[in-house]
């Protein structure tokens, strides 16, 4: 019987996975590739296109909110209008019992308490002569201590460094202006004392005679002829004289003091 032989074209297929090594990683990972990029290149079209269509306000939207209460900058909602200081002042004799008092029990715990909502001022009380001199109640010495006080808010602006130098002064009210006193609570207030001295003797004391005249013209300009007399606003406020409060309609107490400075300050 004639052997039976298989078709030449049978004999040379070759299955893919029987070739050699080699060759069977090839046939597999090229069609692999194929497959993937076309899914990698479509995504990215559709990204470009979306960006490309989608309205700026829709990126926008992305971003943190700027808005405050009622869609208004947040800038707008926390600014608020700077208000204006009220005017405070005392008008004083340096060697004046009643002005002791006046500052020890209203001037001073107000201020601890209203200083930054106040424009302060401390002017002196006394008569202006013909020679452009100044004559003080209670003397040449007073008239002395009060420059030493005007220097020291000269050459320290802020009321809670020369108030309180002031008050530690008139706590001794009898020995202004004795150069220890004026040392010693220099020292405790952290002034300078050779500073003051120049201040009050600058010019031979025109300086400092300069500063008492002007202060002493504002008090009468005002007004003013009682030690102690506190202004509110422009307006007389309280006056401690003869160790009574006298034309206090709001009250002396700082509580009182404090309430009216408020309710200016906020109206303002």
């Amino acid at each position: 019987m004639p052997r039976a032989t298989m078709p030449a074209s049978a004999v040379n297929i070759k299955h893919p996975g029987m070739d050699q090594e080699k060759g069977g990683r090839m046939l597999v990972a090229p069609a692999r590739s194929r497959r993937i990029r076309p899914l990698v290149l479509g995504f990215i079209t559709v990204v470009l296109i979306y960006l490309s269509w989608s309205p700026i306000t829709t990126v926008l939207s992305l971003l943190p909110s700027t808005s405050g209460l009622g869609g208004m900058p947040y800038t707008s909602t926390l600014l608020t209008a700077a208000k204006a200081p009220v005017p405070l002042e005392a008008h004083i004799m340096s060697k004046c019992p009643d002005a002791q008092e006046c500052l020890r029990m209203l001037v001073l715990p107000a201020m601890v308490r209203v200083s930054e909502k106040v424009n302060f001022t401390l002017s002196f009380i006394g008569t202006p002569t013909a020679n452009d001199g100044v004559d003080c109640m209670h003397g040449p010495g007073e008239c002395m201590g009060n420059i030493v006080e005007l220097c020291a808010a000269e050459l320290y602006p802020d009321p809670k460094l020369y108030l309180g130098f002031t008050m530690c002064l008139m706590k001794e009210y009898e020995h202004i202006p004795e150069k220890s006193l004026i040392e010693d609570c220099a020292l405790e207030h952290s002034l300078d004392f050779a500073k003051l001295n120049e201040c009050a003797t600058r010019d031979d004391g025109g300086f400092g005679m300069g500063l008492l005249r002007d202060s002493v013209r504002r008090s009468k300009d005002a007004g003013v002829t009682k030690s102690c007399t506190v202004r509110l606003n422009n307006e007389i406020y309280c006056v401690r004289d003869g160790a009574e409060w006298k034309d206090c309609p709001h009250g002396p107490g700082v509580n009182d003091l404090v309430i009216a400075v408020e309710k200016l300050y906020q109206s303002s």
